[in-house]
Formats: structure tokens, sequence, C-alpha cells
């Protein structure tokens, strides 16, 4: 059972969401991170997010490849590839996690939380797909279709002005435009287990450290660290 408190925060978040839930239990696991049950006793029966953001990214995959299929009717296969893979990428689902504020509703460890866990993008973009995963088994895919590109607009306005795709090589070029200049990648941390690795890389221009991202794959985070360097630089918007 949930307790009374944990159903009313729940509650606020739907209404935020404009979601009307009756299975506020799974939406509570959605937004339960591992740590939150390794640090609580008798937590075996207890069970954290991940299957949930197994479905999510599913479905967030499905979503996002129908939009822009039907937006996109001229585009061919290739780039309908990469614009999907700007948009579901850790960076935008975190994204559209902080624009619901959805860390302050996340089940998360002391430790993981005292290291700022709960707006750290890898846990909010988990959170996110955990999330639309409980929704859709409720409610089914109208119902998370709007949730979704609601709160991926932003990033689709982006794509649609061209900004999407590979990141590294847009940088690549920005940075050649002074011949003296250097960029270099490197994976400066590594968390979780084998089958659900989280990686942070870091971008260097001339040996500085411009920007840092997560990727649940070291390209991922590169692309990240690179993404947020061109939005420093006034490339790209925010």
């Amino acid at each position: 059972m949930i307790p009374q408190k944990r159903k009313a925060h729940l509650q606020r978040l739907l209404h935020r969401l404009n979601i009307n839930m009756r299975d506020l239990e799974q939406l509570s696991m959605a937004l339960t991170h591992p740590s939150f049950l390794l640090e609580k006793e008798g937590s075996s029966e207890l069970v954290n997010n991940q299957r949930l953001e197994f479905l999510g990214d599913a479905v967030v995959d499905l979503v996002v490849g129908q939009y822009l299929f039907e937006e996109f009717p001229h585009k061919p296969e290739g780039e309908l590839t990469k614009m999907r893979a700007a948009l579901v990428c850790e960076s935008s689902l975190a994204s559209a996690a902080r624009r619901v504020s959805l860390g302050e509703y996340l089940l998360i460890g002391k430790g993981e939380r005292g290291c700022g866990g709960a707006d750290r993008s890898s846990n909010l973009a988990d959170a996110w797909e955990a999330m639309v995963g409980a929704i859709y088994l409720e409610l089914g895919i109208d119902a998370v279709r709007p949730l979704i590109l609601k709160n991926i607009r932003p990033e689709l306005e982006q794509v649609r002005k061209g900004h999407y795709g590979d990141y590294k090589t847009q940088l690549q070029e920005v940075v050649q435009r002074h011949r003296d200049d250097t960029i270099s990648y490197e994976i400066i941390r590594e968390e979780g287990p084998d089958h659900a690795k989280k990686f942070t890389a870091c971008v260097r221009i001339n040996g500085e450290v411009c920007a840092e991202g997560e990727g649940k794959t070291k390209k991922e985070a590169e692309q990240t660290a690179a993404c947020r360097t061109l939005i420093k630089l006034g490339i790209i918007e925010q």
C-alpha cells in the first residue's frame, strides 16, 4: 500500500501532467530509483522502475517515430532515424522530465540524492520512460502521445530547423574554423551493472573542458557533451 502522503504527491504530478490515472502503485513504481530500495529495509517485495523503463523506451520510440513519419513525408529513412535519435536521447528525455519537475517525485536513495541524483540526466530520462510505460499500460497510446510530444516540443523545433544528428561532426566543423584549435573526448565515468551501463563523457577544446554529457553508450555520452558545448557556444539553442 502507498502511504497517503505519497498518493497526494503523485496526484499533484498527475494534475501537472493533465493525466487521470487510477493505478498509483504502478506510477509510484515508475518513479522508484533502484538506489531507494537498496537503502530500505524489507524492500524485497518492492520493485524499482527498470522494467517499466524498458517498456516506456519502446513507447517513446514508437510515438516519436510515427510523428516524424507523418510530419516529414519526404525525408528518407536514414534522416528520419537521425532525427528520432536526437529526440529520444538521454538529454532530450531528461529535459522533458525537468519540464514537469519529475525529480521532485522520484524516490531515490539518500546517497544518490546527496550526489545530485534527483537531477541527474540519466536518472530523469529513465524515470520519464518508466512513467510513460506506466501511463501507457493503464491508459494506452492515445494518452501518452500528447504527453510525450508536448514535453519534447523545444527539441522538435530544433529538429525542424535542422539541428539534429551528429553533434560531434557539427562541433568539429566549428572548431576547425580556427586552424590551431584542437578537440578531444574522454569517458570520465562509468556507472551501473554491465547490462545497464551509464557513461559520462567530457569534451575538451584546446585542453580545456567545455561540457560533460551522459548516455547509455559511450557514443551517446560524447554526442550529449558535444550538444551541450554547441549550446554553450551559442551555435544551437537550449
